[in-house]
């Protein structure tokens, strides 16, 4: 069995039932919705919805091209994607960390030992924002963590007027985050992924 197959929050999502042709025999179609991990394949559709996100509010990106190759090579399971018709809509890319908070080696860095899941990036794509899609993903996202057995919480470092949207998500802030970006300076905030045995066990993982 695959590791992705042993996931069942990651199995596709079927939202309507298959079409037929005029003959009554089922047409084949790519799945309505679906969410998977990402691969290295997926970079360049990551990347654009990324940069459209990002460049006109910030004028940069939480990831460049190469290194979302670079974590999507070295940690696919740590990242998500919904897909609607075969097209990526939304996009999580994480990786593990092995202290107690973030540091400005976290942009760029994977330690494999890690217990810390760094979430780098969410972003939607812009013809489906404002539908909730977000934090859909986000609680999808959290449900995946919870069938890998490395990860006990997910840290993620936000702007200020972000900090409302991740406590919806159930993130409680840190504080001020020891990352900086140019002029940008971040909240940092957690969410705790273990401690939740009861469900792990009725769900599969």
């Amino acid at each position: 069995m695959s590791a992705l197959s042993a996931l069942p929050f990651l199995k596709p999502v079927h939202l309507r039932p298959p079409r037929r042709s005029p003959g009554g025999q089922r047409r084949h179609t790519l799945p309505a919705s679906e969410f998977r991990c990402l691969s290295p394949e997926d970079a360049v559709s990551v990347f654009e919805i990324e940069r459209e996100a990002f460049i006109s509010v910030s004028g940069d990106c939480p990831l460049h091209l190469d290194e979302i190759r670079h974590f999507l090579n070295l940690c696919p399971e740590l990242s998500l994607g919904w897909f609607e018709e075969g097209r990526l809509v939304a996009f999580i890319i994480g990786s593990l960390w092995d202290q107690e908070r973030l540091s400005q080696a976290a942009l760029t860095l994977h330690k494999p030992q890690g217990s810390a899941v760094h979430i780098h990036v969410l972003a939607v794509h812009r013809t489906v924002r404002q539908q909730g899609k977000g934090s859909i993903l986000m609680w999808r996202y959290l449900q995946h963590l919870r069938c890998l057995p490395s990860a006990r919480r997910a840290l993620l470092m936000c702007e200020h007027f972000l900090v409302p949207f991740y406590q919806k998500c159930g993130f409680e802030a840190l504080g001020p985050c020891e990352v900086t970006v140019g002029d940008l300076a971040f909240v940092e905030m957690q969410h705790p992924v273990r401690g939740h045995a009861f469900m792990r066990r009725n769900s599969g993982c």
